[in-house]
């Protein structure tokens, strides 16, 4: 059984197994051959697909599998997942290049005296306990070293590239504006790299980042135009903006090569981002190119992106990756890196008369585009011994080492930060008090150390309880949730936990009931694919279900005549859904906590 968490993920894998291994083992998706499965050597599913409606208790038998593979097993048999890789007895093996170490450098006497289920959790979630390792090291390692020395993977060409703006944000410094305060007063504030398309933003910044990217991205080497790329962002609204500006750079450099898809968008809010993601490593998105006749190369060129394709997405002939983001977390950085690292080999077949020209070039090296010192930060600044710190660069005269690219414009964008920046700010979500409620309250958070060891720990209780005893309900500006709520103009209800994200700038905005509401609804179509003619009906009584508690109730306790008047779900529409009308319920129940959506 080889258990992958992402469709992307399960699709890859089947691919590679069926090619390798075609000849000795027979191999299936789960979901595609439900009904005879047993007759395969190999299973490959999504962990959700056992987890719903608890099939793998109903429909398998512990002991149905010799070797169970949990690939990113870091990420895929945490919460609720871990019981469907505990049910099956046979022997298990754990694939990840991010290992997650949650008891290093703990005392376990310590902790289990002070929070003893907070031990517990760090023992169910350390993979290297998971796994029996317990000394911290790997059964097997093969690292990218390795890889490269052996020839099965390729080392990046990193390009340090600073603009005077990000080189001002990544110093100690950091780059300095006159906003205007509540008083209506000019006075200087600064921003660092964590502010970057957050609270601050440029787009002449963007603009260079983008321009540099055009001018020095690595080439494929048969068609001669810009190699197959990620591009990296900060947030949805960051990858929108690269992805235009990308395509009107593409359309100016190669008039009518794209159709404005040069660059695409994949990132959850895009209908359909995940086979556009399986598209692009199969390279047919958008067709294929038009810079030569006969080459299967993707048409579109760049994905633009924050998180969907960073862990374990397999698109070999990768030859740029580009972060216009800084990043924090080692895990995401070995994660990006990794997307580069593939070998591959391009190949092109030419008729010349009745002779077959083929024509092969190995892949060589990927380029790494480093906005933002990321690289120096994991190569000299972070601890890998304890909790992760903040990178900081001292601007030295020249730039502080490392290639400058100046804004062109810039000495007219300097002299007039404020018109910019200020236009941004009021653009934010909410009013300018909102905004500067939610300012004041966030600034002495973020400079709790003792709460942002608990966010970077992922120890959500202790984190909540922190803000809570600390922060909330205090007279300076007697923040609640419910002021928060209002503040922020949402229809739902909001958890600490939310606000603690949002602060510390893992999640850019709060979502709206209907945001959230249309993810849930994507996740429940990926994992139980209704049939096209009943998802706009089953779209509805998802909603109906989670959103109104009348309608909520007859369902639950089958009490169905009483929907005879009711507007948004009559008798008619339940029984058109057939057996969703169970099966919406219950995967409600398992999976979607009902209160967020209530207002």
């Amino acid at each position: 059984l080889f258990l992958v968490d992402r469709l992307e993920l399960e699709n890859q894998a089947y691919k590679n197994f069926k090619e390798l291994l075609k000849n000795d083992y027979h191999s299936v998706i789960y979901k595609e051959t439900k009904q005879d499965w047993r007759k395969a050597e190999i299973v490959v599913t999504t962990v959700q697909s056992l987890e719903f409606d608890n099939k793998y208790m109903r429909l398998f038998s512990p002991t149905d599998f010799d070797l169970i593979i949990s690939d990113e097993a870091h990420r895929s048999i945490n919460g609720n997942s871990r019981a469907v890789f505990e049910y099956f007895i046979g022997y298990k093996l754990g694939l990840t290049a991010t290992p997650k170490d949650y008891l290093k450098n703990i005392d376990p006497e310590k902790i289990n005296q002070a929070d003893p289920r907070a031990w517990e959790r760090r023992q169910l979630l350390d993979t290297y306990k998971t796994f029996g390792c317990e000394k911290g090291e790997p059964t097997y390692r093969y690292s990218l070293v390795d890889g490269v020395r052996e020839g099965y993977l390729v080392n990046p060409v990193v390009v340090d590239a600073r603009t005077e703006i990000t080189t001002q944000l990544l110093s100690d410094e950091g780059y300095s504006v006159m906003v205007e305060n509540e008083e209506g007063e000019e006075v200087e504030e600064t921003f660092f790299q964590r502010n970057f398309e957050r609270t601050f933003f440029s787009d002449l910044t963007n603009l260079q980042l983008c321009q540099t990217f055009m001018q020095h991205a690595q080439l494929d080497p048969l068609s001669n135009e810009i190699g197959k790329s990620i591009v990296f962002c900060v947030s949805q609204k960051h990858a929108s903006k690269v992805t235009q500006q990308l395509n009107e750079l593409a359309e100016r450099a190669y008039p009518g090569k794209y159709n404005s898809d040069f660059a695409i968008q994949i990132t959850s809010n895009i209908p359909g981002a995940q086979e556009y993601s399986i598209s692009f490593a199969n390279n047919n998105l958008n067709g294929h190119t038009r810079f030569l006749d006969g080459y299967k190369s993707s048409k579109t060129r760049v994905c633009v992106t924050m998180g969907m394709m960073t862990t374990g997405y397999d698109c070999q002939d990768i030859l740029n990756l580009a972060m216009m983001r800084p990043i924090f977390s080692p895990t995401d950085f070995i994660q990006i890196k990794g997307r580069g690292t593939r070998r591959w080999t391009f190949k092109y077949q030419r008729k010349d008369g009745s002779r077959l020209e083929n024509f092969t070039v190995a892949k060589e090296n990927f380029k790494l585009f480093d906005f933002f010192a990321n690289c120096e930060y994991f190569e000299e600044k972070f601890n890998y011994d304890e909790i992760l710190l903040l990178p900081r660069e001292k601007v030295e005269p020249g730039g502080g080492g490392g290639p400058v690219i100046y804004l062109p414009g810039a000495e007219v964008f300097v002299p007039d930060p404020l018109k910019a920046f200020k236009e941004t700010l009021i653009g934010l979500d909410g009013m300018k008090i909102d905004r500067k409620l939610f300012e004041r309250f966030s600034r002495p958070i973020l400079e709790d150390q003792t709460l942002a060891d608990a966010v970077e720990n992922h120890q959500w209780e202790q984190a909540v309880q922190i803000l809570r005893e600390n922060y909330a309900n205090k007279p300076e500006d007697y923040v609640t949730i419910e002021k928060l709520i209002k503040s922020e103009g949402l229809d739902r209800r909001l958890t600490w936990k939310e606000v603690i994200m949002r602060i510390f700038g893992m999640i850019d905005h709060f979502k709206t009931r209907d945001e959230l509401l249309e993810e849930e609804f994507q996740k429940f179509v990926l994992i139980n694919k209704p049939e096209p003619e009943q998802v706009l009906r089953i779209r509805t009584f998802f909603e109906v279900y989670l959103t109104d508690p009348e309608v909520r109730a007859i369902i639950d306790k089958r009490e169905y005549p009483a929907l005879a008047n009711n507007p948004k779900l009559s008798m008619e529409d339940l029984k058109a859904l057939g057996k969703w009308r169970d099966q919406v319920p219950a995967y409600v129940k398992d999976y979607i906590p009902i209160n967020t959506y209530l207002s």
